[in-house]
Parts: C-alpha cells; structure tokens; sequence
C-alpha cells in the first residue's frame, strides 16, 4: 500500500505543479503501466477499471467538446452580458447575477466550463462595473466546486457516482436538489459577509487590460440555436437514460449538432474539436482509476470500510460527507471519489452523502481538486493571483457550513422521499 500511495502521490503532485506546462498523463501513464508490471495491480484488474471508466471519461470528452462550441456560438459571451445588466454596475447586485450564472453553468455544462469559459467573462464584466473582482472571480471557483451537486452531468465525480447509485437521471437531480440550493444558499451568505468591504466599495473606473483582454461586452441577441440545443442535449440526458443512453452520446451529439455549423463556416477547425476533447486529460483519468485501483486493493479500501458509518441517519451522513472532504483534499476528489465509492455503493443515502463531501470539500484547498488548480493558473495569467491565506480563510468558514447544511436537506429528502 505504501507504494501504491508514493505513486499516487506522485502523480498528484505532477498534476498539481505540471512542470513546464506539460500535460498530467506524462506522469500518470506510466505510473499506471508501473502498477501494473509491479503486481500491484493485475493486468485483468487494469484493464476492468478502465472499462468501467470508460463512458465516464467518454462524456468528459464530449462535454469539453459541447462547453467549447457553445462558447464559439456565443453563450458565454451572452451571458456575460446578461450578468452585467443585472447587476447594473452594483457590487451585490453583480455577485448575485455571478452566482446565478455560475450555478447553472456548473450544473448544465459542469465545472470545467465555469472554471475556463465563465470566469475570464466574470472578471471583465466585474472590471467593466469598475468593481473589484475578488468575490466574483472566488464565485466562480466555490460554484464549480459545491454547485456541480445537481446532476449527474455536473461533474465526474457525479457521474461515477451514479453509475454505482442505481437512481434514475431524475432520482440522482430530484435527491440532490435541496443539497445543491441549501449549499448555494450557504455560500452566497457567506461571501456577503466574508466580501463585505468590497461589496460595499463603489465602482470607479478600472484599467481593464490589467485585467485580461477578455471583452466585457457580450452579444445582445440570444444565440437562440445553442440555447435550444443545450436545452435538447438536458433533456436527452434525463429522457434517454431510462434506456440505457449513456450520457456521452447525448453530450456527443449535442457537440456535434453545435460544431456542424462553425465548421460548415470555417469559424472553426476539425482539430480544434479534437485538441478540445483533451486526449492527455482523459488519459490522465484513466491511467488515475488503475493507480488508485493500486491504493484500494492493497490495503486502503478496507482502512476507508473501517472508518466510513454503517447506517444512513443524520449524524452517519454527516460523517461520510465529512471523512469524503478530508480524502478530497488530502488525495483529490477524484481519487478519493474512486476510493469510498465500493464502500458505500450498496447504501445510496451514504453514497449521496460522500458526493456533497468530495464536490463541497475541495473548497477548502488549492489541491481539492483539478477545477480549482486550474481556476488558480487562470487568475495568476491575469496577474490577480488569489492570496492563500484568504483562500484558506474562505473556504474554512464555508466548507463545514455547507456540508452542515447540504448533508441536512439531503436526510430530509431521503426521509421524505
């Protein structure tokens, strides 16, 4: 097991520093080959993990392909402009319209796209306003993280989730709907308080190429043909998957169905869509399935069995989404995601439990998870690196709260249900 954690953490750790920009699978590749040739993990045993990841890592393909084309047709930049007209230059104002945007961003298109395509517009539209762009900018990365609790396809973590829950697309949103607005609730809260002096400042004028070269004024008119087709893709999710649609075929047509047009008008190229489906990330994902495979088998798996609750009520929820936030941050939530799942897959209250922990908890540090590394690398480009000790400040206040509160509404709806 020790080896199997000093691979692990290995690759975390290239992961996280990615020296000279290269991609995570250079390290996590042959780390999973390595498990493999040392025994760790055996050949049969690689081979069913990746099987088994597989449609999960398809989807995230095609769901980075959809986010991109329908940042091309404009959605982004519309809502942008949606964000800024409702808050009307007013730092409050502005925050609840980033949270609104961000929420439904993260839920509908996952974390990744409100990470890389929503928060570049949030802080030109927060510089444009003349308003500081800290509680914005910090919104955008709590709501990654803790808004991708609504569907199966917010986030990977959801998706693995679901795939061992046995609930229904509609079953998975309609149990996680009261966690996902009670923790929403709890944040917007929180940043009112935490941002109070820069919520309360009025906006002067800002320099906003200091801010980055994104343009703060989006398109007044609705780019009607990709809001109808991301509306067409949400609902093929939950109205296919009864019939054994994976949800990487609805999100690959749907891709599709946008790229159709921009490359029928050379707005794009065919290896775009391809360099955008991120080959090397999706094998980074696979090849981290058969080292953390290496971590369970061989002796941690049953350490987690150990210290995970046996019973659904309140305080054992409480518990599994509190010991899910600690492996997040301590392995990533990914990682730690592929590690409590066989343990509490029999329990769907449990396994409910640990999402809100692995999707709420990586708020709480820089290597929570991958969304939030890379949400770091974008503000840094922008020369508003985030401070760490108001990183850490923010997410210790917000953290145990949320998952107070998202661990509650989800022991209610359970009872309820």
């Amino acid at each position: 097991m020790i080896i199997a954690l000093i691979l692990l953490g290995a690759v975390l750790g290239f992961a996280v520093v990615r020296p000279r920009g290269l991609p995570e699978a250079t390290a996590a590749v042959p780390a999973a080959l390595l498990a493999v040739a040392s025994g760790l993990v055996t050949p049969a045993g690689a081979v069913g993990e990746i099987r088994e990841l597989a449609p999960t890592v398809a989807f995230l393909a095609a769901i980075l392909v959809l986010a991109f084309t329908a940042e091309r047709h404009g959605v982004f930049g519309y809502l942008g402009a949606l964000v800024a007209r409702s808050g009307r230059g007013r730092p409050r104002r502005l925050l609840g319209a980033v949270f609104g945007a961000a929420a439904v961003t993260t839920a509908v298109l996952s974390l990744d796209a409100t990470v890389v395509l929503l928060t570049p517009v949030v802080f030109a539209v927060a510089a444009r306003a003349g308003v500081g762009h800290r509680p914005h900018s910090y919104a955008c990365n709590h709501l990654a993280n803790s808004a991708s609790l609504l569907l199966p396809v917010s986030n990977l973590t959801n998706l693995l989730a679901f795939t061992a829950s046995g609930l229904t697309f509609a079953g998975f949103a309609a149990l996680m709907a009261a966690p996902w607005l009670a923790v929403i609730l709890v944040e917007f809260l929180i940043f009112q308080f935490f941002f109070a002096t820069d919520l309360a400042r009025p906006g002067d004028a800002t320099d906003l190429a200091r801010l980055g070269n994104t343009a703060a004024d989006g398109p007044t008119v609705a780019p009607r043909y990709a809001l109808a087709v991301l509306a067409v893709t949400l609902a093929g999710f939950a109205g296919l998957q009864p019939f054994g649609v994976e949800p990487a075929w609805v999100a690959g047509l749907g891709a599709i169905a946008l790229a159709v047009p921009l490359l029928k008008n050379r707005e794009i190229r065919p290896g775009e869509l391809i360099a955008r489906a991120d080959p090397a990330f999706c094998a980074f994902v696979l090849s981290l399935g058969v080292v953390v495979l290496a971590v369970r088998v061989n002796g941690l798996g049953d350490h987690i069995e150990t210290l995970l609750p046996q019973h659904a009520d309140l305080l054992g929820l409480l518990g599994a989404a509190v010991l899910a936030a600690v492996l997040a941050n301590l392995l990533n939530n990914l990682p730690a995601t592929l590690v409590l799942l066989p343990a509490v897959a029999d329990s769907p209250g449990l396994l409910l439990a640990v999402l809100i922990g692995v999707n709420v908890g990586p708020n709480l540090t820089y290597a929570g998870s991958l969304a939030t590394l890379l949400w770091r690398r974008i503000l840094h480009a922008r020369d508003a690196a985030p401070r760490t000790s108001e990183f850490l400040k923010l997410g210790a206040v917000t953290v145990p709260l949320s998952l107070l509160a998202g661990v509650t509404a989800l022991w209610a709806g359970l009872h309820l249900a």
